[in-house]
């Protein structure tokens, strides 16, 4: 039997453990051989009268197997003689009230498939990892291309109408991923959840790969892949609030055990989950080990956090206040993960104007490295679903994002929440016939891909999905057999190389000094123009928002010498009219824009142009 020390449960309790996997759930026990000779089960359960193991081993009967309280703080233990690997299992809870109540182990490493819901023995130990040029070479992100893919595996692919496994689909996804030209992977929650419709958002096994698509090895092997062919991998992770359904961490031990005493705060009606309560200890070294032990056992790159805007007030909602326990426990978080590896990615889907979110803890931040930028996924879509003779009444939907792009380290999300509920996909919300839709589309995708910050695009969006996004089935690949579509995936990919080839889009996504407007006020025609820096070149990018073409448009640059066209969203190989400029670009010397240059392109209808210079 493995010894718990004072100093272990004080460390809990205090909310300073990181590695309460290793402590609590079921582990096998080995001789000095290495042979198993014996299965233990440790759950921590304080207001509990009586804790018992019910298993299939034991017909789930559970007297049979009474755990012991082996600390007078709440924490119970049996030692089953036997190798009981996969043998699912649940704690039959006693409550003082007279309750039972049955509960999968909240430190398990894996579960039944759904709707079952008991959890299983399960060994993490033995697989053999290949990833270790990955971990060695690469990079902290912030002058780096970082151009990730959301993905819900359930819905990527399908195999007879049901979820793939993690070790079939990456065989697919891998390829399609590098193909593309994205750095990073983000998968939708994969911890385990017992809702499919819920799309991994309600959790119940924070330390479990989801047995939908197969073992824990298995995604093991998928990350160890996905790693092989140089693509990070990001965990979307919901860190503030806890599935309330029956065998879950809700209520474990018959009282609000990790959540809120007080369900004025505790019940989020929103969503129909409790809130965790991060004043308490526990709730703390939970989540702390829960974080360490993806990047611990599965080598994860880092964390998309859910609904931060729920952590920083309470109840989401400005008006009941600052949650200071839970922005202080954000910052113990930042500070552990970024001390096991400084290049984590450490990400806020945040719609607050909170300071400093992405800010470093040890100069007053809250200590995530990256926030989705939603103000700019907002103004941005509100302004191409206007119709473009209308764009010049909402000119500063495009500007207005400048003002701030630099206050906090961005990212560009298009994600899943834009193309669900009667939202329409990306393609969708454009105004126009078909062959507008297409160049709003890739004019859409022109801006996202040019401008400061960090870049997420949701699954189907690559190829102009016409479809909503439905989790029930998988993406519409049928559309690959329609040549617009051809096209406009071939265009997602040039753009996706120009980006991650030209460090000019990226090199100073958080720094003033990577941009600046040449076009910012023609409101009437609704074009704009700026330059992005980095240290070894300049790129000039010009939309034009509405159908109108524009000969010889005069767009103000930096330099004297030429600027080469390097795409143009505009092209007939991108199912465009064709108008482009083939050979460079003479820059005139005379002042415009506020520049003592200018160049004189012809810009097609809705189509984006990204211009290098040469000296």
């Amino acid at each position: 039997m493995r010894i718990i020390s004072d100093f272990d449960v004080n460390e809990f309790l205090l909310g300073r453990s990181a590695n309460l996997y290793n402590i609590m759930g079921a582990h096998l026990l080995h001789d000095k051989k290495g042979v198993v000779t014996a299965t233990e089960f440790t759950v921590y359960a304080p207001n509990a009268k009586e804790v018992r193991l019910v298993s299939d081993f034991n017909g789930y009967e559970g007297w049979k197997h009474v755990l012991t309280k082996i600390h007078h703080l709440g924490i119970f233990r049996i030692e089953v003689p036997g190798n009981y690997e996969w043998s699912t299992y649940k704690y039959e809870i006693h409550t003082h009230g007279g309750r039972v109540l049955y509960k999968a182990d909240p430190f398990g490493f894996f579960a039944e498939v759904r709707p079952q819901t008991a959890s299983k023995v399960c060994s993490l130990d033995g697989f053999i990892w290949h990833d270790q040029k990955w971990i060695e070479e690469k990079k902290p992100s912030y002058q780096q291309p970082l151009l990730i893919y959301e993905v819900h595996l359930g819905s990527w692919r399908r195999k007879y109408g049901q979820f793939k496994p993690y070790n079939e689909v990456i065989d697919e996804l891998v390829h399609y991923v590098a193909d593309q030209g994205f750095t990073h992977v983000e998968l939708m929650p994969i911890y385990e959840y017992p809702l499919d419709d819920s799309w991994g958002y309600q959790g119940t096994g924070y330390f479990a790969a989801t047995s939908r698509f197969g073992s824990p090895k298995d995604l093991m092997y998928f990350i160890d892949r996905m790693h092989e062919a140089g693509i990070g991998v990001i965990m979307d992770w919901v860190l503030g609030h806890i599935c309330k359904d029956a065998h879950g961490l809700s209520f474990f031990d018959g009282t609000p055990l990790y959540e809120f005493d007080d369900s004025r705060r505790r019940e989020n009606l929103t969503w129909g989950t409790d809130n965790l309560d991060f004043s308490k200890g526990i709730t703390r070294s939970f989540m702390l080990s829960a974080l360490s032990f993806w990047m611990d056992y599965f080598h994860v790159d880092g964390y998309r956090i859910d609904a931060v805007s729920n952590l920083i007030y309470y109840l989401g909602n400005k008006e009941n206040g600052v949650n200071q326990d839970a922005i202080n426990f954000i910052r113990q978080l930042s500070f552990h993960l970024f001390g096991k590896d400084d290049r984590v990615l450490f990400m806020a889907e945040d719609s607050t104007d909170f300071p400093y979110v992405t800010h470093p803890v040890d100069t007053g931040g809250m200590g995530f490295n990256y926030k989705w930028n939603m103000g700019f996924m907002n103004d941005v879509l509100s302004y191409f679903k206007e119709d473009p003779i209308h764009r010049k009444f909402h000119h500063d939907k495009i500007t207005f994002g400048l003002v701030y792009a630099f206050n906090e380290q961005f990212v560009l999300p298009f994600s899943h929440d834009e193309v669900v509920h009667m939202k329409g996909s990306l393609v969708n919300k454009m105004p126009g016939d078909y062959f507008q839709k297409m160049a709003n589309w890739r004019l859409l995708l022109s801006l996202w891909m040019t401008h400061p910050g960090k870049k997420l695009l949701f699954m189907g969006q690559e190829f102009a999905s016409f479809s909503e996004w439905a989790f029930q089935k998988e993406l519409d690949w049928n559309l690959f057999d329609f040549p617009a579509h051809q096209q406009a995936n071939h265009f997602f990919k040039d753009l996706a190389q120009v980006y991650r080839h030209h460090d000019a889009l990226y090199q100073y996504d958080h720094n003033p000094k990577g941009f600046e407007w040449s076009v910012v006020d023609d409101r009437d025609q609704s074009v704009f123009a700026y330059i992005r820096r980095s240290d070894t070149e300049t790129l000039v990018i010009v939309l034009n928002m509405t159908p109108n073409v524009h000969e010889f448009y005069e767009v103000g640059v930096p330099y004297p010498g030429t600027y080469e066209e390097l795409i143009n969203s505009d092209k007939a190989i991108y199912f465009g009219s064709d108008l482009y400029n083939g050979l460079p670009l003479k820059a005139f010397k005379g002042q415009k824009n506020h520049f003592d240059y200018f160049i004189k392109p012809t810009l097609g209808p809705l189509s984006g142009i990204i211009f290098k210079y040469k000296k």
